[in-house]
């Protein structure tokens, strides 16, 4: 293969590594949304009493919702988020370091490249 289109197919192995992090990026945002939202809940039913009605939306309906349930339901929301946002934060790492080093293959690569040029018109 020669020197250009092995630069080329570089790059764009760089650059597929840098869409997918950007998912996981974009992926991350939403749970970390979806967590605070959560986290209002959570803090909301706090400041009920016991007695106090809760209704879950189903679709179009309204139904009454026991306040432990919700607050369990909540609950285990927030514990699935959480392990989601550790999941993808380790995955960001490791596309991170990925892409890190095939940068670094292309700048040696290019830095190779110049070096044989230079040899060539010397």
């Amino acid at each position: 293969m020669d020197a250009q289109k092995q630069l080329q197919a570089l790059s764009d192995e760089f650059q597929q590594l840098q869409t997918e992090l950007e998912g996981l990026v974009d992926a991350r945002q939403k749970l970390e949304s979806q967590q605070q939202e959560n986290q209002g809940v959570q803090s909301e039913f706090a400041q009920l009493d016991d007695e106090s009605n809760i209704y879950k939306l189903i679709g179009p309906v309204l139904l009454k919702q026991d306040k432990t349930e919700a607050v369990m339901a909540v609950s285990g929301r927030l514990e699935f988020i959480e392990k989601e946002i550790k999941r993808i934060e380790k995955e960001i790492e490791e596309k991170q370091e990925t892409s890190e080093k095939k940068r670094t293959e292309i700048v040696q690569f290019q830095s190779q490249m110049q070096q044989q040029a230079a040899q060539v018109s010397a």
